[in-house]
C-alpha cells in the first residue's frame, strides 16, 4: 500500500497549525467542516475549494 503524501497545501497548514499550537480539530470547527475532511485537503483527496480561503484566512497562509 502507497504512502499517502501531503500536498503543498496541506504542508502549509500542518506546518503553521505548529507554529499556532493550534490541533486540526480546532482548525476544523473554526472552518465549518469535520477534521477528516480538513485530512483529505491536506492530501489533495479532496479539493476542499469551498473552505480553502476561511482556512487560510484563520491560518494566515
Amino acid at each position: 500500500m502507497a504512502k499517502r503524501k501531503l500536498t503543498s497545501f496541506g504542508k502549509n497548514i500542518k506546518h503553521r497549525l505548529v507554529e499556532l499550537d493550534m490541533k486540526q480539530d480546532e482548525l476544523a470547527r473554526q472552518v465549518g467542516t469535520s477534521p477528516q475532511y480538513i485530512n483529505h485537503i491536506m492530501y489533495g483527496e479532496r479539493t476542499g475549494d469551498k473552505y480553502i480561503e476561511k482556512i487560510r484566512r484563520i491560518l494566515e497562509i
